[in-house]
């Protein structure tokens, strides 16, 4: 799957979106337009391994990372960066 061309700042900030528990891949898509398969190919690339699998096992378990599986519209925290 192609990527479309990224800065590092964007990068980044992805990268900080996806770790974080409340922030839903539809977030990511909204903001930067990147679908949950693309966040996870770019995590993949820019990412140590043994990280990659740690986030996967970690971010496979979390209902928050979908809206469609929230039980609750918005969360306690939102960071100063998130648009969405």
């Amino acid at each position: 799957m192609k990527l479309p061309e990224l800065n590092s700042a964007t990068i980044g900030r992805i990268i900080e979106m996806a770790w974080e528990d409340r922030t839903p891949f539809e977030a990511i898509e909204i903001q930067f337009g990147l679908s949950e398969k693309q966040v996870i190919n770019l995590m993949r690339r820019e990412m140590k391994e043994s990280s990659f699998k740690m986030w996967r096992k970690r971010v496979t378990k979390r209902k928050t990372k979908h809206l469609h599986e929230r039980n609750f519209i918005a969360g306690r925290f939102k960071s100063k960066n998130q648009k969405t």
